[in-house]
């Protein structure tokens, strides 16, 4: 007992920094819960940066403002949160260039832009299933289908596969709805969705969820025939469907909303978009 009691008595300074550390874990606990509980019923987060610390060069932040439209929406502060998101995913992302292309930290900034754009109303924004980025000049040969693509996702070599020939058209012209950033990056947090549970991914699915059982009401198919809104791409899956989808939201978001507003709805949702106009 003596033995007990002596080993107590040499630990005994580390019950405070015990309770400490348990108290810590336990009102994490509670936020935790009480975040996933606010996004349940308000369909939005509470918060999406706590620290906005990583910071892009004068020239980058020259590339943004003069290259991509979406960044010149944003106010001032929203500004240095996305110069933040495209810094961190720079600085966690390898690029490589394919059939002797040279990547060049123009490309790193646009491509990190793109892929920030579309996550900038979430929480977790790194993409976690994207750890190489390879560009090619062109469109570049696929083993997958024996076929030329313009872009593609691979989530078990967590990797992106872009031509930037065909991804600068995507990003330079702003309303056709076509953006192969926005489509390959959406690919790649629909993976994300389907196999994780944080709060993201969790508003994701539900939100995903609503728009196939929208699409099933018969008013919608009939206006769907009818209007012609969607290229008929989006109609192969329901993945390819979310893809073209986010890319009209994004581009044309006024179209969007005028000719289908609770698939609008639902996709700001989705992103959980409420700002620069959207």
């Amino acid at each position: 007992m003596l033995i007990v009691q002596g080993y107590v008595k040499e630990y005994d300074w580390l019950i405070p920094y015990i309770m400490g550390a348990l108290a810590i874990w336990i009102l994490y606990v509670i936020f935790r819960m009480y975040e996933n509980w606010y996004a349940n019923k308000y369909d939005r987060l509470i918060f999406r940066d706590i620290w906005v610390y990583r910071k892009l060069s004068r020239k980058q932040k020259q590339i943004l403002s003069t290259e991509l439209h979406f960044y010149q929406l944003l106010t001032t502060k929203q500004k240095r949160s996305f110069e933040h998101r495209v810094a961190s995913f720079i600085k966690k992302k390898q690029f490589i260039g394919r059939d002797d292309l040279v990547v060049t930290d123009r490309m790193k900034v646009l491509v990190a832009g793109v892929g920030c754009m579309l996550t900038f109303g979430r929480k977790h924004y790194i993409y976690k299933y994207i750890d190489f980025v390879l560009i090619y000049p062109e469109a570049f040969y696929s083993a997958s289908n024996d076929n030329y693509h313009k872009g593609e996702f691979n989530p078990r070599g967590k990797t992106l596969v872009l031509s930037w020939k065909d991804f600068e058209i995507g990003y330079r012209i702003t309303d056709d709805n076509l953006n192969l950033g926005i489509h390959e990056f959406m690919h790649a947090l629909q993976v994300e969705a389907k196999q994780n549970d944080d709060i993201d991914s969790l508003r994701f699915e539900r939100q995903f969820q609503k728009i196939l059982r929208r699409l099933t009401d018969q008013d919608l198919k009939d206006k769907l025939d009818e209007v012609r809104y969607f290229r008929a791409y989006a109609f192969t899956n329901e993945f390819e469907f979310m893809a073209v989808l986010a890319e009209y939201f994004m581009e044309s978001p006024e179209e969007f909303k005028i000719n289908f507003p609770k698939l609008y709805a639902y996709q700001k949702c989705l992103l959980n978009f409420n700002f620069a106009n959207y």
